[in-house]
């Protein structure tokens, strides 16, 4: 005959229910690595720190804390290797706009200086100019005693073919212009003479000297000494003979008045 358990009616687990459930427990707490006892010490605590590890949140680094008065330091130190900075640029800026300020100066210093020889070599080739084309008196400060075209018995041809400057024995007589000596001796009625080519293609002649002091191919300035005045040849005392001519020749004289008055001469 079969027994059922009443609806509602509960036994107590038999000795060998009991038995088989706490092995069952036991094996399950083990496996789950509940039971410490089960496990080496070391192994344990080895599991403890790895899972509290993972199960705990990573830590944050550790913050700087830099309190105001370095950080106002460290401010002040990047602002003043920032101004160092810009001042440094600033005098290598100023540096290199003074140096190409000084070569600019030099490179008008020496256009200056180019323009300024220049401009002294052109001054000196004008009053060089001025020189040579200037006339003067063949005696300084003599005046005409006989004029041109004087007539008398005193000269073959029956009048002066020059005129005479007053002039002591000695007196020192210069180049009225810029020429070159073409005949310098004796001149026979003239005495000791010399002709001169000026620059301008006219001859002037100078005679009766007592001596000569220039040969024939040098050139002359105006004013410059060529002899000394005096009564050699056909003179009836010490003066000076000078005479204007269109060629070096006897008979080609023309007014030597007008010829030093159109070169600005007063006479």
């Amino acid at each position: 005959m079969a027994f059922t358990r009443a609806p509602g009616k509960h036994r107590a687990p038999s000795r060998t229910t009991r038995r088989r459930a706490n092995f069952a427990g036991a094996a399950s707490l083990t496996a789950a690595g509940v039971i410490g006892t089960l496990a080496s010490p070391a192994l344990a605590a080895d599991t403890e720190t790895t899972l509290a590890q993972e199960a705990a949140p990573a830590a944050p680094a550790r913050a700087i804390v830099i309190d105001d008065s370095l950080a106002a330091t460290i401010d002040a130190q990047a602002a003043a290797q920032e101004a160092a900075a810009e001042k440094a640029a600033e005098a290598k800026a100023e540096a290199k706009a003074a140096a190409r300020a000084k070569a600019e100066a030099k490179r008008e210093a020496r256009a200056r200086a180019k323009e300024l020889r220049a401009e002294k070599e052109r001054a000196a080739r004008a009053a060089e100019r001025e020189r040579l084309g200037s006339y003067r008196l063949p005696v300084a400060g003599s005046p005409v005693t006989t004029g041109y075209r004087t007539g008398g018995a005193l000269w073959s041809s029956g009048s002066h073919s020059g005129v005479d400057f007053r002039a002591a024995s000695g007196t020192s007589v210069v180049a009225v212009g810029a020429g070159t000596v073409v005949e310098a001796g004796w001149g026979g009625a003239y005495g000791n003479n010399i002709v001169i080519r000026m620059n301008d293609g006219t001859y002037t002649q100078y005679g009766h000297l007592s001596s000569i002091g220039v040969q024939i191919g040098r050139s002359v300035a105006p004013g410059e000494p060529i002899g000394l005045s005096g009564s050699t040849g056909n003179s009836t005392g010490p003066h000076l003979h000078f005479e204007a001519r269109t060629t070096a020749e006897y008979g080609s004289d023309i007014d030597p008045v007008a010829y030093l008055r159109q070169h600005g001469v007063s006479v």
